[in-house]
């Protein structure tokens, strides 16, 4: 009877539920991987952007916008990956329920600024007390016409931004000066200081606007890596060592104390002596090795050629 009531429970039909699991608690939750960090995790932590399909982590696809948005680097926010086949970009919606209020509020400021700026028939009002947009006649883009600003009533030259001056050409441009073609709220006069520390210049390479609130005199510009001393504009693409602040007008210019320059040059010497010595020991074996790598060659083509190798 024993062995009877056994057999009786190996029976599939009365199956016990501690041998029996169903399907779904055995399934594990599928990780998805994330390209920014390249974790692994629950499909409910990540994002999938709707143009292109690509999913990335929350939390990294977070950071990414937002570090954009405060630097000012784009206002179209592109996938972050960069070989993305059908390059998608984020919707508005999608950044808004990413970021705070007052960070989307930067990303908008900066949207309608670009806007302004790429238009040839908008510009901002060069009044410091005033932020409006004025209008251009479309007819005469190309000339210094006369703008009548609609909410302060100033007029000034499309062209250089004065006081409107009808029948005198506009004074030569300056590079250093300013930024008032599409900025809002900046005066002319503050930014025709004569002081080489003045807070924007443009770049001496691509002449895009660089604004400087601290750090170092040795700048880089974001849109096309040029290296240059922000207080004579002189290039420092090839100033490794940083020598242009040893002499001249901007001598001991740079805003760091010495002791921080000679450890910077002594890691430059450090890289560089490295890279020389490893060449020098590499040599003596990369030319033992050449007659080797060439009969290997010669043995690869000679046995290609052979119609009836042995």
């Amino acid at each position: 009877m024993q062995r009877g009531q056994h057999l009786a429970r190996s029976v599939p039909g009365k199956m016990t539920t501690a041998r029996y699991r169903p399907t779904w608690d055995l399934a594990l939750d599928p990780l998805v991987s994330c390209k920014l960090c390249l974790g692994e995790f629950p499909l409910e932590q990540m994002t999938t952007i709707t143009q292109c399909q690509c999913v990335f982590c929350t939390l990294c696809l977070k950071q990414y916008v937002e570090l954009l948005i405060k630097e000012g680097l784009e206002t179209a926010i592109s996938c972050p990956d960069s070989a993305c086949p059908e390059r998608g970009h984020l919707l508005e919606n999608e950044i808004e329920c990413m970021v705070a209020s007052e960070v989307m509020q930067r990303h908008k400021k900066l949207q309608f600024e670009r806007e302004v700026l790429l238009d040839p028939c908008l510009m901002w009002c060069p009044s410091s007390s005033c932020q409006a947009v004025c209008q251009l006649k479309e007819t005469e883009v190309a000339l210094p016409q006369l703008v009548q600003c609609a909410v302060c009533t100033l007029e000034f030259c499309s062209a250089c931004k004065a006081n409107w001056h009808p029948g005198q050409a506009c004074p030569p441009p300056e590079d250093n000066l300013p930024i008032t073609a599409f900025l809002p709220g900046e005066t002319s006069s503050f930014y025709k200081s004569d002081d080489d520390d003045g807070p924007i210049k443009r770049c001496p390479k691509c002449k895009v606007y660089i604004e400087r609130d601290e750090g170092c005199a040795q700048m880089m510009c974001k849109n096309c890596k040029h290296a240059f001393c922000w207080y004579c504009l002189e290039s420092l693409d090839d100033d490794f060592l940083l020598i242009h602040f040893d002499k001249g007008p901007c001598r001991n210019k740079l805003g760091h104390s010495r002791s921080s320059v000679i450890w910077h040059r002594t890691q430059v010497v450090g890289i560089f002596a490295g890279f020389g010595l490893l060449l020098l020991v590499a040599s003596p074996f990369l030319l033992l090795a050449t007659p080797f790598i060439l009969c290997c060659k010669c043995k690869c083509s000679k046995g290609d050629d052979d119609p009836f190798p042995t």
